[in-house]
Protein backbone atom coordinates (compact mmCIF):
# COMPACT_ATOMS: atom_id res chain seq x y z
CA UNK A 1 0.00 0.00 0.00
CA UNK A 2 1.63 3.25 -1.13
CA UNK A 3 1.93 6.40 1.25
CA UNK A 4 -0.57 8.87 0.10
CA UNK A 5 -2.82 11.73 1.00
CA UNK A 6 -6.73 11.32 -0.49
CA UNK A 7 -9.07 14.15 0.39
CA UNK A 8 -12.98 14.18 -0.03
CA UNK A 9 -16.11 16.25 0.42
CA UNK A 10 -19.70 14.81 1.34
CA UNK A 11 -22.78 14.55 -1.14
CA UNK A 12 -24.50 17.87 0.48
CA UNK A 13 -21.33 19.85 0.82
CA UNK A 14 -21.50 19.99 4.83
CA UNK A 15 -18.15 18.02 5.34
CA UNK A 16 -14.74 17.71 4.59
CA UNK A 17 -12.20 15.07 4.84
CA UNK A 18 -8.85 14.13 4.22
CA UNK A 19 -6.95 10.82 5.37
CA UNK A 20 -3.11 9.20 4.81
CA UNK A 21 -1.58 5.92 4.56
CA UNK A 22 1.77 7.02 5.85
CA UNK A 23 3.60 3.19 6.71
CA UNK A 24 6.66 4.15 4.74
CA UNK A 25 6.95 7.60 6.12
CA UNK A 26 6.91 6.23 9.50
CA UNK A 27 9.04 3.40 8.70
CA UNK A 28 12.01 6.26 7.13
CA UNK A 29 11.68 7.90 10.27
CA UNK A 30 12.09 4.88 12.31
CA UNK A 31 15.43 3.85 10.65
CA UNK A 32 16.81 7.34 10.27
CA UNK A 33 16.10 8.09 14.03
CA UNK A 34 16.75 4.55 15.43
CA UNK A 35 13.65 4.75 17.14
CA UNK A 36 12.22 2.05 19.51
CA UNK A 37 8.54 1.63 19.93
CA UNK A 38 7.35 4.03 21.91
CA UNK A 39 8.86 6.60 19.92
CA UNK A 40 7.85 5.30 16.76
CA UNK A 41 4.51 5.05 17.73
CA UNK A 42 3.99 8.86 19.05
CA UNK A 43 6.46 10.17 16.20
CA UNK A 44 4.43 8.71 13.64
CA UNK A 45 1.42 9.50 14.61
CA UNK A 46 2.66 13.45 14.85
CA UNK A 47 4.10 12.85 11.30
CA UNK A 48 0.59 11.58 9.59
CA UNK A 49 -1.30 14.69 11.31
CA UNK A 50 1.35 17.22 10.41
CA UNK A 51 0.99 15.82 6.70
CA UNK A 52 -2.84 15.97 6.42
CA UNK A 53 -2.35 19.44 7.82
CA UNK A 54 0.43 20.37 5.33
CA UNK A 55 -2.05 19.17 2.46
CA UNK A 56 -5.28 20.90 3.90
CA UNK A 57 -4.06 24.09 3.64
CA UNK A 58 -2.96 24.29 -0.13
CA UNK A 59 -0.92 27.53 0.27
CA UNK A 60 2.09 27.06 -2.14
CA UNK A 61 5.32 26.70 -0.73
CA UNK A 62 3.46 27.00 3.08
CA UNK A 63 4.39 24.66 5.96
CA UNK A 64 3.20 23.15 9.04
CA UNK A 65 4.91 22.68 12.21
CA UNK A 66 3.45 20.48 15.04
CA UNK A 67 5.65 20.62 18.71
CA UNK A 68 4.70 18.73 21.39
CA UNK A 69 6.19 19.54 24.46
CA UNK A 70 4.54 17.32 26.92
CA UNK A 71 6.87 16.34 29.86
CA UNK A 72 7.46 13.01 29.57
CA UNK A 73 10.49 10.81 28.75
CA UNK A 74 9.70 11.26 24.92
CA UNK A 75 10.99 15.19 25.54
CA UNK A 76 9.69 16.98 22.46
CA UNK A 77 8.19 15.61 18.96
CA UNK A 78 8.71 17.73 16.15
CA UNK A 79 6.84 16.91 12.89
CA UNK A 80 7.16 19.64 9.66
CA UNK A 81 5.02 19.07 6.48
CA UNK A 82 5.29 21.04 3.28
CA UNK A 83 2.15 21.94 1.38
CA UNK A 84 1.46 18.88 -0.20
CA UNK A 85 1.96 16.92 2.58
CA UNK A 86 5.44 15.68 2.06
CA UNK A 87 6.71 16.06 5.81
CA UNK A 88 9.69 15.43 8.08
CA UNK A 89 10.50 15.14 11.88
CA UNK A 90 11.93 14.38 15.23
CA UNK A 91 11.77 13.27 18.79
CA UNK A 92 14.10 14.50 21.20
CA UNK A 93 14.59 10.80 23.06
CA UNK A 94 13.87 7.95 20.62
CA UNK A 95 15.30 5.17 22.54
CA UNK A 96 12.60 5.62 25.68
CA UNK A 97 11.77 1.85 26.95
CA UNK A 98 8.32 0.88 26.53
CA UNK A 99 5.00 2.00 27.86
CA UNK A 100 2.24 -0.08 27.67
CA UNK A 101 -1.55 0.87 29.07
CA UNK A 102 -2.15 -3.08 28.91
CA UNK A 103 -0.57 -6.04 27.08
CA UNK A 104 0.09 -5.08 23.59
CA UNK A 105 -1.09 -1.55 23.53
CA UNK A 106 1.28 1.04 23.61
CA UNK A 107 0.88 3.87 25.95
CA UNK A 108 1.89 7.18 23.78
CA UNK A 109 -0.39 9.27 26.05
CA UNK A 110 2.17 8.44 28.85
CA UNK A 111 5.33 8.95 27.23
CA UNK A 112 4.40 12.31 25.70
CA UNK A 113 2.88 13.40 28.76
CA UNK A 114 0.06 16.03 29.13
CA UNK A 115 1.26 18.88 31.16
CA UNK A 116 2.52 20.87 28.23
CA UNK A 117 1.38 22.56 25.01
CA UNK A 118 0.92 21.80 21.62
CA UNK A 119 2.69 24.37 19.50
CA UNK A 120 1.16 24.53 15.29
CA UNK A 121 2.96 26.91 13.15
CA UNK A 122 1.37 27.74 10.27
CA UNK A 123 3.84 29.23 7.30
CA UNK A 124 1.22 30.73 4.70
CA UNK A 125 3.83 32.82 3.28
CA UNK A 126 3.12 36.10 3.89
CA UNK A 127 5.61 38.40 7.06
CA UNK A 128 5.08 36.47 9.84
CA UNK A 129 3.79 33.09 10.33
CA UNK A 130 0.62 31.77 12.22
CA UNK A 131 1.13 30.29 16.22
CA UNK A 132 -1.26 28.58 18.15
CA UNK A 133 -0.42 27.42 21.45
CA UNK A 134 -3.16 25.10 23.90
CA UNK A 135 -2.79 22.64 26.64
CA UNK A 136 -2.28 19.29 25.61
CA UNK A 137 -5.60 16.87 26.40
CA UNK A 138 -3.94 13.83 26.99
CA UNK A 139 -0.51 13.42 24.76
CA UNK A 140 -2.17 11.37 22.46
CA UNK A 141 -1.44 13.17 19.77
CA UNK A 142 -5.05 13.09 18.05
CA UNK A 143 -6.97 14.16 20.74
CA UNK A 144 -4.45 17.20 20.93
CA UNK A 145 -5.07 18.16 17.76
CA UNK A 146 -8.75 18.03 17.58
CA UNK A 147 -8.53 20.13 20.41
CA UNK A 148 -6.25 22.57 18.34
CA UNK A 149 -8.80 22.45 15.68
CA UNK A 150 -11.47 23.29 18.40
CA UNK A 151 -9.37 25.71 20.51
CA UNK A 152 -7.49 27.76 17.93
CA UNK A 153 -9.37 27.73 14.62
CA UNK A 154 -13.48 27.17 15.61
CA UNK A 155 -13.34 24.09 13.32
CA UNK A 156 -15.54 21.07 14.43
CA UNK A 157 -12.81 18.69 14.22
CA UNK A 158 -12.38 15.27 14.35
CA UNK A 159 -8.68 13.29 14.10
CA UNK A 160 -7.87 9.73 14.63
CA UNK A 161 -4.25 8.25 13.97
CA UNK A 162 -2.92 5.24 14.85
CA UNK A 163 0.77 3.30 14.27
CA UNK A 164 1.38 0.11 14.85
CA UNK A 165 4.43 -1.53 15.04
CA UNK A 166 5.78 -5.07 14.62
CA UNK A 167 7.67 -7.38 16.91
CA UNK A 168 10.55 -6.75 14.81
CA UNK A 169 10.22 -3.07 15.82
CA UNK A 170 9.85 -2.55 11.97
CA UNK A 171 6.30 -0.36 11.11
CA UNK A 172 3.20 -2.80 10.18
CA UNK A 173 0.85 -0.06 9.31
CA UNK A 174 0.02 3.94 9.84
CA UNK A 175 -1.93 6.43 9.12
CA UNK A 176 -5.27 8.54 9.96
CA UNK A 177 -8.13 10.91 9.22
CA UNK A 178 -9.49 14.05 9.78
CA UNK A 179 -13.00 15.13 9.49
CA UNK A 180 -14.34 18.43 9.65
CA UNK A 181 -17.39 20.09 9.69
CA UNK A 182 -17.95 23.37 7.52
CA UNK A 183 -19.87 26.26 9.04
CA UNK A 184 -23.52 25.68 9.22
CA UNK A 185 -23.82 21.93 9.40
CA UNK A 186 -27.08 20.69 10.90
CA UNK A 187 -27.25 18.25 13.64
CA UNK A 188 -28.10 15.08 11.86
CA UNK A 189 -24.67 15.49 9.93
CA UNK A 190 -23.12 15.31 13.19
CA UNK A 191 -25.15 12.74 14.26
CA UNK A 192 -24.10 10.65 11.26
CA UNK A 193 -20.71 11.19 11.78
CA UNK A 194 -20.54 10.25 15.01
CA UNK A 195 -22.32 7.04 14.03
CA UNK A 196 -19.89 6.25 11.41
CA UNK A 197 -17.12 7.02 13.82
CA UNK A 198 -18.33 4.81 16.32
CA UNK A 199 -18.99 1.83 13.58
CA UNK A 200 -15.61 1.63 12.22
CA UNK A 201 -12.67 -0.24 13.56
CA UNK A 202 -9.40 1.50 14.75
CA UNK A 203 -7.05 3.03 11.67
CA UNK A 204 -4.69 0.19 12.12
CA UNK A 205 -7.27 -2.22 11.88
CA UNK A 206 -9.04 -0.85 9.00
CA UNK A 207 -5.35 -0.37 7.31
CA UNK A 208 -4.66 -4.25 8.37
CA UNK A 209 -7.95 -5.34 6.60
CA UNK A 210 -5.99 -3.78 3.53
CA UNK A 211 -8.37 -0.28 3.39
CA UNK A 212 -6.82 2.28 1.73
CA UNK A 213 -6.83 6.33 2.49
CA UNK A 214 -9.96 6.80 0.05
CA UNK A 215 -11.78 3.31 1.52
CA UNK A 216 -10.76 4.76 5.18
CA UNK A 217 -13.12 7.76 4.03
CA UNK A 218 -15.82 6.03 2.61
CA UNK A 219 -15.81 3.28 5.79
CA UNK A 220 -15.98 6.43 7.77
CA UNK A 221 -18.36 8.70 6.20
CA UNK A 222 -20.76 5.94 4.24
CA UNK A 223 -24.05 7.38 5.68
CA UNK A 224 -22.88 11.20 3.83
CA UNK A 225 -22.29 9.54 0.58
CA UNK A 226 -18.41 11.16 0.49
CA UNK A 227 -17.06 12.21 -2.78
CA UNK A 228 -13.20 11.09 -3.01
CA UNK A 229 -11.14 13.90 -5.09
CA UNK A 230 -7.78 14.36 -5.37
CA UNK A 231 -5.28 11.14 -4.64
CA UNK A 232 -1.63 12.58 -4.03
CA UNK A 233 1.72 10.26 -3.40
CA UNK A 234 3.13 11.51 -0.01
CA UNK A 235 6.82 10.51 1.33
CA UNK A 236 9.44 11.65 4.46
CA UNK A 237 11.28 13.95 2.84
CA UNK A 238 14.07 16.53 4.16
CA UNK A 239 14.70 19.55 2.47
CA UNK A 240 18.00 20.10 4.21
CA UNK A 241 21.41 21.33 1.79
CA UNK A 242 25.00 22.50 2.52
CA UNK A 243 23.56 26.18 1.93
CA UNK A 244 21.25 25.89 4.63
CA UNK A 245 23.56 24.56 6.91
CA UNK A 246 26.17 27.40 5.84
CA UNK A 247 23.17 29.74 6.77
CA UNK A 248 22.78 28.65 10.30
CA UNK A 249 26.13 28.68 10.58
CA UNK A 250 26.45 31.74 10.24
CA UNK A 251 23.45 33.07 12.36
CA UNK A 252 25.29 32.21 15.05
CA UNK A 253 27.68 35.01 14.65
CA UNK A 254 31.46 36.26 14.40
CA UNK A 255 32.43 35.30 17.52
CA UNK A 256 31.28 31.31 17.77
CA UNK A 257 32.89 31.22 13.98
CA UNK A 258 35.83 32.47 15.46
CA UNK A 259 36.16 29.72 18.26
CA UNK A 260 35.30 27.02 16.28
CA UNK A 261 38.33 28.46 14.12
CA UNK A 262 40.65 28.76 16.99
CA UNK A 263 40.29 24.72 17.43
CA UNK A 264 41.34 23.69 14.32
CA UNK A 265 39.14 21.16 13.51
CA UNK A 266 37.01 20.25 11.09
CA UNK A 267 32.83 20.56 12.72
CA UNK A 268 30.49 18.08 11.72
CA UNK A 269 27.06 18.71 11.93
CA UNK A 270 24.06 17.00 11.33
CA UNK A 271 20.63 16.95 10.07
CA UNK A 272 18.08 17.10 12.81
CA UNK A 273 15.20 15.20 10.59
CA UNK A 274 17.68 12.92 8.12
CA UNK A 275 21.08 12.61 10.30
CA UNK A 276 23.02 13.85 6.82
CA UNK A 277 26.20 15.14 7.92
CA UNK A 278 27.70 18.20 6.83
CA UNK A 279 31.55 18.66 7.25
CA UNK A 280 32.80 21.94 7.50
CA UNK A 281 36.80 21.92 7.02
CA UNK A 282 38.75 25.28 8.94
CA UNK A 283 39.35 26.67 5.62
CA UNK A 284 35.32 26.37 4.94
CA UNK A 285 34.89 27.81 8.57
CA UNK A 286 37.16 30.91 7.28
CA UNK A 287 35.40 31.73 4.07
CA UNK A 288 32.29 31.86 6.47
CA UNK A 289 33.85 34.09 8.53
CA UNK A 290 35.37 36.42 5.31
CA UNK A 291 31.95 36.50 4.04
CA UNK A 292 30.46 37.77 7.24
CA UNK A 293 32.77 40.70 7.46
CA UNK A 294 31.86 41.56 4.48
CA UNK A 295 28.46 41.47 4.97
CA UNK A 296 29.41 43.88 8.05
CA UNK A 297 31.20 46.17 5.89
CA UNK A 298 27.99 46.99 3.16
CA UNK A 299 25.98 47.48 6.49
Amino acid sequence: MRDEIVRAITADGWVKAVAITGTGIVERARQIHKTLPMATAALGRALCAASMMGNMQKTEDGSVSLQFRGGGPLGKILAVSDWKGNVRGCVDHPQVSLLEKYRGKLDVGAAVGKDGTLTVIRDLRMKEPYIGTIPLVSGEIAEDVTQYFAQSEQTPTVCALGVLVERDQSVRCAGGYLVQLLPGAPENVISKIEAGIAKVDSVTEMMSRGLDAGAILEAVLEELEPKLLEREPVEYRCNCSRERVEGMLISLGKAELEDVLQKGEDLSVSCQFCDTPYVFTPGDVEKLLHGLSEQEQEQ
